[in-house]
């Protein structure tokens, strides 16, 4: 199953892996990507004072939820997901603009 930038408009993300576990058998894979938001991240947004512009209340529709691999991996271990493996895309290291895991359901 695959959910390509969905999980940060959600109000209720756990409910994405939940429904996901309802779709798959044992041993299924989901695949997830979203906006990725670190540390390192959020702290250049910070210091280059663009928390306000990348983080916006004024985009409707916009993202309610910020994950980080931290987040993302707890929220999907807690729901019964193991062996995630991330891989990230777009600008530096570390200020990655997207990030992509894999998951299997036990």
């Amino acid at each position: 199953m695959i959910s390509s930038d969905v999980i940060e408009h959600l109000f209720y993300p756990r409910e994405l892996p939940r429904f996901a576990k309802q779709c798959l058998k044992p041993g299924g894979q989901l695949i997830v990507t979203t906006p990725y938001h670190g540390y390192w991240k959020n702290l250049a947004l910070a210091l280059l004072n663009a928390m306000d512009k990348h983080h916006t209340v004024l985009w409707d529709g916009g993202h309610i939820k910020f994950f980080s691999v931290k987040t993302l991996s707890q929220l999907l271990q807690e729901e019964g997901f193991t062996g995630l493996k991330f891989k990230f895309a777009g600008r530096l290291p570390y200020l990655w603009k997207g990030m992509l895991v894999s998951a299997q359901l036990k």
